[in-house]
């Protein structure tokens, strides 16, 4: 396999707001992200901006079509779908304690208060929060509290 372009994990993903200019201040904010690049069109639209936290990359991207991608469905968020989620994220920090009172005092809905989530002695252990972001994207934040047996 091929390393992965610098700066890249294997996997990002893209996700749509009917407000990404919004989103991504909200995203800095409540759960620590730092802007890469933004890109900005008409009237403020996101073209398109990549998102990091720590070596994870995620897209904020503008609901709706994309004139770049003609071809492609368009994208929506939760928001603009009665609340239905897609898809479910998740990030790993270093206290996810301390990252839910920081995202709970920015407004994040907190739907799981942290609990610790232990697969046995052979697996893992880790220590996660679920919360609905400003658009209602599900994210799973989690801390590692202990490896597999060997790791």
């Amino acid at each position: 396999m091929q390393p992965t372009p610098k700066g890249w994990p294997r996997l990002s993903a893209s996700v749509y707001y009917d407000d990404a200019a919004a989103a991504i201040d909200w995203l800095c904010a409540a759960f620590g992200f730092e802007v890469r690049m933004k890109v900005e069109g008409d009237a403020g639209r996101i073209i398109h901006s990549e998102l990091t936290y720590g070596e994870a990359v995620v897209m904020v991207a503008q609901a709706g079509a994309n004139s770049n991608h003609p071809d492609s469905p368009a994208g929506a968020s939760p928001k603009s779908l009665g609340g239905k989620i897609t898809q479910g994220l998740m990030l790993y920090v270093d206290n996810a304690e301390a990252h839910c009172a920081q995202a709970r005092a920015a407004g994040a809905n907190v739907v799981e208060e942290p609990k610790v989530h232990d697969y046995g002695p052979d697996d893992w252990a880790d220590r996660s929060y679920g919360a609905l972001d400003c658009e209602g994207h599900m994210w799973w934040i989690t801390e590692r509290l202990r490896g597999p047996a060997g790791e």
